[in-house]
């Protein structure tokens, strides 16, 4: 059976491409501006700074040498977080994203920690839906800035 999925590649990024990063993530995010009433953590982002912190891990995914995805992952005493996932908006629906949170899940075991945590805003309920068929239980909320932040963490195992 073939891969439904458009073949990615992964790479860490550098401070290189922190504008492809700064660009990609203002277009993947920028449709939730509305709902949320101002601009969400990622588009307000240092990527530059992020990028020089040791426990900051930044994964660009290319398709045909254009970037069409990336992963800013940190990585913490007990688990390994989803700081920003982005897909450029024209490869939404593609399989992209789920192929990202895949890489995740790996690299988290890679990194033997046995955890994946991440957090969304409450107005972001397409992406609450997927991280919950994606295994992702909802933690905690809390009020950030006249919203909730919605922590979600998936347990891994050798089944994973």
């Amino acid at each position: 059976m073939s891969n439904p999925y458009p073949i990615i590649t992964l790479r860490p990024a550098t401070q290189a491409d922190v504008d492809i990063i700064t660009a990609l993530t203002n277009a993947a995010y920028e449709k939730y501006v509305p709902r949320i009433g101002r601009k969400p953590m990622p588009m307000v982002t240092d990527y530059a700074q992020m990028i020089r912190e040791a426990q900051t891990q930044a994964w660009l995914a290319e398709q045909a040498d254009a970037c069409v995805g990336l992963l800013i992952l940190e990585a913490k005493d007990n688990h390994l977080l989803i700081y920003s996932i982005a897909v450029q908006p024209t490869q939404q629906k593609q399989g992209i994203g789920k192929q990202l949170m895949t890489f995740v899940e790996q690299e988290a075991k890679r990194q033997n920690y046995d955890h994946v945590r991440l957090y969304t805003n409450i107005h972001m309920t397409e992406n609450i839906a997927l991280y919950t068929r994606l295994g992702y239980v909802e933690t905690h909320r809390e009020e950030y800035l006249g919203s909730f932040t919605v922590y979600m963490e998936k347990r891994l195992n050798s089944e994973t």
